[in-house]
């Protein structure tokens, strides 16, 4: 038997955190013994890790990743916290050099490589280790093992990175695991040399839990009694989502007379209160909803008319391939890997990736009441299931080491 360590974050509601239990939860536990590492044991997805996986103990030097650097110094990781401070002054300089918006994504990289020498390395020798989470120094430095995989969840055609930096890392691991080929295709014009190590296998999707989930009765929702034409979206309140777009899309729509929209977004996180301002801004408070994190989503999915995915750019959007599970028509603008997301009037309408295609794309599906049935008619009668694709990754980790 393979002893297997997978090692992420934590458990706080997002799409790469269900899709990790989703795979915790089908893995074959006859051949393999799985050591799940979570940084920080913390998340509302906690329940849904199965007990199959053995969770291995908080150690507090990596538990500071998911916390404020106030706290760190609290928690008395004094060079953790010293390295948190550098990694932002550093990633400043670098946001300067290189004309880059966000420095969120150096920053990560730069307190990994700061704080490096204060970290503790597991004392266990695995056959095999799974980084599931960017970025991936821990397995890449911490870890002992035979054989090392890493997972791409978004396109890296958009992470403004220390890309000498990333490679470095990267160029560690026997194999990289993409979500969808065309995060692979994204992957690969910035890492080229790295073609030979990167397979793809996507998400793994349960239909029969979804579906399940979706009948479940849940408090204060507002969809089951709204009788205008509703609209949903559910993801993180980042950049990356395109919220701010969908909000002045939707102002477009009202004020060409839609007045029977209204639009729900399910999830949380840092761009809410811009998000809310803009919503303020634009009077929309009686028509575009923020419901918060919702630990079950699929009961407000279940109600909604028209399933919209307005991002900036994806890996492969769980949300989505759940939105076809439970039969609904689906919009998606066009980014780099929407292709792999929807085939466009098939399964779902692929619109210009602006704030005017996301205005056309619900018009669209809207006043064309039978493209809207006939999408979501084959999502109904499609299988969406893709256990098999775990196959891909026992191949992987039944091959001898390198390391």
């Amino acid at each position: 038997m393979k002893n297997v360590l997978i090692a992420s974050y934590d458990m706080e509601v997002g799409g790469v955190e269900r899709s990790l239990a989703g795979m915790l939860d089908q893995f074959n536990y006859a051949a393999f013994n799985i050591d799940l590492m979570l940084y920080r044991h913390k998340g509302d997805f906690m329940g849904l890790l199965t007990d199959r996986a053995n969770l291995l103990g908080e150690i507090p030097q990596y538990t500071s990743f998911r916390k404020s650097v106030a706290e760190t110094f609290k928690d008395k990781q004094v060079s953790i916290g010293a390295s948190r401070v550098l990694a932002k002054a550093h990633a400043m300089l670098f946001q300067k050099a290189h004309g880059i918006n966000d420095i969120g994504y150096v920053q990560m990289q730069m307190v990994w490589r700061y704080a490096r020498p204060f970290l503790p390395s597991l004392k266990r020798e695995y056959d095999v280790a799974i980084s599931y989470l960017w970025p991936h120094d821990f397995v890449a430095n911490k870890v002992a093992a035979q054989r090392k995989i890493a997972w791409i969840h978004t396109d890296y055609s958009t992470i403004a990175a220390d890309h000498k930096l990333d490679y470095k890392i990267w160029n560690k691991f026997d194999y990289i695991v993409a979500v969808s080929d065309a995060c692979k295709a994204s992957f690969l014009e910035r890492y080229g040399l790295l073609r030979d190590k990167v397979v793809v296998m996507e998400n793994i999707v349960s239909p029969l839990p979804i579906r399940s989930l979706s009948a479940q009765q849940v408090e204060n929702n507002p969809l089951v009694d709204d009788s205008r034409f509703k609209l949903l979206s559910v993801g993180r309140l980042c950049h990356a989502k395109g919220f701010d777009d969908a909000i002045r899309a939707f102002k477009l729509l009202i004020d060409k007379g839609y007045h029977n929209l209204v639009w729900y977004i399910v999830g949380y996180g840092g761009d809410e209160a811009m998000l809310k301002s803009l919503i303020k801004e634009h009077q929309l408070e009686e028509r575009f909803i923020l419901l918060g994190k919702q630990i079950n989503p699929y009961p407000f999915m279940s109600k909604c008319d028209l399933y919209v995915q307005p991002s900036r750019y994806e890996g492969k959007a769980v949300t989505v391939t759940e939105a076809k599970i439970l039969g609904k028509p689906i919009v998606i603008t066009n980014y780099s890997t929407a292709a792999s997301q929807v085939e466009h009037m098939t399964d779902g309408y692929i619109t210009e990736l602006s704030v005017a295609g996301i205005a056309e794309g619900i018009e669209k599906l809207y006043n064309d009441n039978e493209l809207r049935l006939r999408l979501a008619s084959h999502c109904s009668s499609s299988d969406y299931s893709n256990n098999d694709e775990l196959e891909k990754l026992y191949e992987l980790m039944m091959a001898e080491g390198s390391h």
